[in-house]
């Protein structure tokens, strides 16, 4: 095996993941696939990253599952002899209204905390003596609702500012040799919003650039952060079209 570098991105395959496995293996870089459930998605965009002539490992795993997370970065390692980038994309909600607060079942915390938040941790846990190793990076995805409390709901929310936190803890006690960043988008146009497109739009409508937001649109933040923000560590990125700003 080729000793190009690999990046594992969870919940790679839809959406912000597979934007950002393309343009990594459009960049030469091997790439696994975590994912949980969509399995047809997941076959489709290996072929497309294979397609740039890199490899693609598909891992389906629960990131919830500590156990689960530590034999997908020990099949990483083994398949691809290092492990330098990890992108933490995989994520869950319910849509519960804001003010539905008894609507709010427990089993929604729970499961908003578990794969949002515990999940981010076990992934960065297990993969953090590779990327020592190899002086990689993290990047993960948390959302605009972890800073204003407002999105698909409170526990939601509360999910990812608690992965904002994360974020900065791992930022610490990694350094110097594993830097770890964040990005949080306002809402995306993507398969989570189905049936939900005209108020992502009434959103982008309200916000100084008026546009609505793209997988893409985060992915090209996320790559740069990955690979080459050298000094930059600890941080969390809006993109939110200037949202945050009003």
């Amino acid at each position: 095996m080729e000793n190009r570098k690999a990046a594992l991105i969870t919940g790679g395959a839809t959406g912000i993941g597979k934007e950002v496995a393309l343009i990594l293996a459009a960049k030469g870089i091997n790439i696994v696939i975590n994912y949980s459930r969509s399995e047809k998605d997941a076959m489709d965009t290996s072929a497309a990253v294979q397609a740039d002539g890199v490899s693609c490992l598909l891992q389906k795993a629960d990131v919830a599952d500590d156990q689960q997370v530590r034999s997908m970065v020990r099949n990483t390692v083994q398949h691809f002899g290092r492990l330098d980038y990890v992108v933490n994309g995989a994520g869950i909600t319910d849509f519960v209204d804001m003010a539905d607060l008894e609507g709010l079942k427990e089993e929604y915390w729970d499961r908003a905390m578990a794969v949002n938040v515990k999940g981010l941790f076990f992934v960065s846990r297990a993969a953090s003596e590779h990327l020592r190793k190899s002086c990689g990076s993290i990047v993960n995805i948390a959302s605009l609702a972890g800073f204003n409390g407002r999105g698909s709901s409170i526990a939601y929310a509360a999910a990812k500012a608690a992965a904002i936190s994360v974020t900065k803890s791992l930022a610490v006690v990694l350094a110097p040799d594993v830097r770890v960043n964040c990005v949080a988008p306002g809402p995306v146009m993507s398969r989570w919003m189905a049936g939900r497109e005209e108020n992502v739009k009434k959103f982008a409508e309200t916000t100084p650039l008026g546009k609505v937001c793209k997988p893409e649109n985060v992915a090209e933040v996320i790559v740069p952060l990955l690979l080459s923000a050298s000094m930059v560590t600890g941080q969390t990125v809006l993109i939110d079209g200037g949202a945050r700003m009003q």
